[in-house]
C-alpha cells in the first residue's frame, strides 16, 4: 500500500538531527526522500559511536526510507546535476546557516526560477531574518534564548532537557507541518514558496501554558515552581523503596480521590492539594515517605487497576519491551544482511487508509548514487568520471 505522500519527492540536503528527523517523517508517509551528502564525508552523524555496521546506530534511526547521493556542491559539475535534480523534484530541505545556499548559488531564487513549483524549507537555529541569523547555535541555545529551559528543572535550578526540543519540537516537527501546508497551497496556487523554520521561534511556542499563565498573572515562571513541572504534589515524581521511580499525574479530583485511598491515606484527599503554596513542600514530603515504602513492582501490581494516572519510571530498554509499545507497533523487528537483526522505531501516526511503513533500512553512504543519476538521463561513462573527478 502507498503511503500518503507518494509521488513527492524531497532533496534532503541537511545533517545531524533536525533535518533529518523532518525527512524521516516524511519519508515514512511515502515521500521519496534523496539525501545529499558530500563525498567520502556525508551526514556527521553516521560516523558516531556507537555503530551499527558501518553507520551509528543514531543515523540507522534516522535515514530509514531514504535513498543517499553523494555530491560535491563546491564543483559546478555538482551544482548542475542538482539543479537537474530540482526540476523534478517538489521539496528542497536544508539545515544551513542563512546565506550558504545563495553563496552557493543554489538558493530559493535560483532554485524556483529553474522550478517554480519548488517548495524550499531551510532550518536555522535563530531563522532567516534576525540579528542572530548567522550566529552558530545548538538545541541548549535555543532553549535558553526563549525562556522554556528557565522552567525546565526542579529547586530553581535549570537542567538540561534529555531530548531535543529545539531540534525536534521546534524544528523537525514545525518544518514537517510547513511543507505539507505548503504542498496544500500549492495544490490551489501552482506555486512553491520559501518556508524559513527557525528552532528558536519553533521552541517558543511550546511555552503556550506558561505564557498564557504569565500574561494572565505576571509571575515570572521559574525551574520546578509550577503545576506541570514539580511545583504540585500530585504531579511529581517519586523515588521507590529500591531506587526506582514512579510518576504521578493526579492532577484532577477523581484521580487524585482514587490515589489516595489506594494508598490508604483519605486524609490527603484536601481541597487544596490543587492549590499553589507552601502547604506543596509538606505533602511532598508526604508523598515522597509513602513512595519509600514499597517497590517499584509492588507499586506497579497495587495501582495496577487503580485509574489515579501512576505509572512507573521505565528505562528504555524496559519500554522497548513493554506491552504497550509492541501492541502499538512502536518496535518493530529488522532484518539487515550485513548488521543482523536490529530493532527500529515504528510509525506513531496510524493512518487506516493510506498508513506510513519503515520500507528500508538507512543507506551506506552514496548507496543510489548511480540509480538516480541514471534516473535523469546519464551514461555509465559519465558517471564514471564524475566518480574519478570526485564530484560524487
Amino acid at each position: 500500500m502507498q503511503g500518503p505522500l507518494h509521488g513527492i519527492k524531497v532533496l534532503d540536503l541537511s545533517r545531524l538531527l533536525p533535518g533529518p528527523f523532518c525527512s524521516m517523517l516524511l519519508a515514512d508517509m511515502g515521500a521519496e526522500v534523496i539525501k545529499v551528502e558530500a563525498p567520502g564525508i556525508g551526514d556527521y552523524i553516521r560516523w558516531w559511536n556507537p555503530r551499527l555496521g558501518k553507520n551509528s546506530g543514531m543515523h540507522v534511526v534516522l535515514n530509514r526510507n531514504k535513498k543517499s547521493l553523494t555530491l560535491n556542491l563546491k564543483s559546478e559539475e555538482g551544482k548542475n546535476i542538482f539543479r537537474e535534480l530540482v526540476k523534478g523534484s517538489d521539496v528542497v530541505l536544508e539545515g544551513f546557516r542563512p546565506g550558504v545556499m545563495e553563496k552557493l548559488d543554489l538558493g530559493y531564487e535560483k532554485l524556483s526560477g529553474i522550478n517554480p513549483r519548488i517548495i524550499y524549507c531551510a532550518i536555522s537555529g535563530y531563522g532567516a531574518t534576525g540579528h542572530l541569523s548567522e550566529k552558530a547555535g545548538h538545541d541548549i541555545n535555543f532553549l535558553a534564548l526563549n525562556g522554556l529551559l528557565s522552567y525546565n528543572g526542579a529547586g530553581g535550578r535549570p537542567t538540561v532537557p534529555g531530548v531535543q526540543i529545539g531540534d525536534i519540537g521546534g524544528g523537525s516537527l514545525l518544518a514537517a507541518f510547513a511543507i505539507l501546508a505548503a504542498v496544500i497551497a500549492r495544490e490551489k496556487t501552482g506555486d512553491g514558496q520559501f518556508i524559513d523554520i527557525s528552532m528558536t521561534d519553533g521552541a517558543m511556542l511550546w511555552n503556550c501554558l506558561r505564557f498564557g499563565n504569565w500574561i494572565a498573572d505576571g509571575i515570572v515562571p521559574g525551574a520546578g515552581d509550577g503545576m506541570l513541572n514539580g511545583g504540585f504534589a500530585c504531579y511529581n515524581i517519586y523515588e521507590t523503596k529500591d531506587g526506582r521511580y514512579m510518576a504521578l499525574g493526579a492532577l484532577e479530583p477523581q484521580f487524585w480521590a482514587a490515589f489516595c485511598q489506594a494508598v490508604n491515606r483519605p486524609d490527603l484527599d484536601v481541597p487544596d492539594y490543587f492549590e499553589p503554596g507552601k502547604h506543596q513542600d509538606k505533602l511532598r514530603q508526604e508523598l515522597t515517605e509513602i513512595f519509600k515504602t514499597k517497590t517499584q513492582s509492588e507499586w506497579i501490581e497495587l495501582l495496577r487497576d487503580v485509574d489515579c494516572c501512576c505509572e512507573p519510571v521505565l528505562n528504555l530498554e524496559e519500554a522497548s519491551e513493554s506491552r504497550l509499545l509492541k501492541e502499538r507497533e512502536m518496535l518493530l523487528p529488522m532484518q539487515h544482511d550485513s548488521w543482523g537483526k536490529y530493532l527500529q522505531l515504528g510509525i506513531p501516526c496510524k493512518l487506516s487508509k493510506t498508513p506510513g511503513s519503515v520500507r528500508s533500512h538507512a543507506p551506506e553512504l552514496g548507496e543510489h548514487t548511480e540509480e538516480i543519476l541514471r534516473s535523469i538521463g546519464m551514461s555509465d561513462e559519465e558517471i564514471k568520471r564524475l566518480k574519478a573527478k570526485k564530484v560524487i
